[in-house]
């Protein structure tokens, strides 16, 4: 205010040149934004691309797992019905069958 009475004018820096040098900056920038979206734009493509082609592998691997644990459930269940069965020899044989391995190893490889 002091400034005012005493007959100080307001005279604002001329603008011309830094307005040029600050359009200048701008442009300069938007183009290396414009650069860096483009390159973000192709890394979300890719990512798009990779989280399809693993979500079809995981659909496949759960077929997979599907296919398998029914298996495995068939066979468990035959092995129950043959445990529940009153064939007593089952074991017998198998431990015949095991000792006739043992004694075919035992052959093959003194003979070796």
């Amino acid at each position: 205010m002091r400034r005012a009475r005493d007959g100080y004018q307001y005279q604002p820096v001329p603008r011309a040149a830094t307005d040029e040098a600050v359009e200048h900056e701008n442009e300069r920038m938007a183009q290396a934004l414009s650069g860096k979206i483009s390159s973000l734009k192709s890394i979300s493509i890719e990512l798009g691309d990779e989280v399809r082609y693993q979500d079809k592998l995981l659909r496949g691997l759960d077929d997979d797992v599907d296919k398998s644990s029914g298996f495995l459930g068939k066979t468990m269940g035959r092995v129950l019905t043959l445990g529940k069965g009153n064939h007593n020899y089952y074991i017998f044989y198998l431990f015949l069958f095991s000792i006739f391995i043992f004694f075919l190893l035992y052959i093959v490889l003194k003979f070796r």
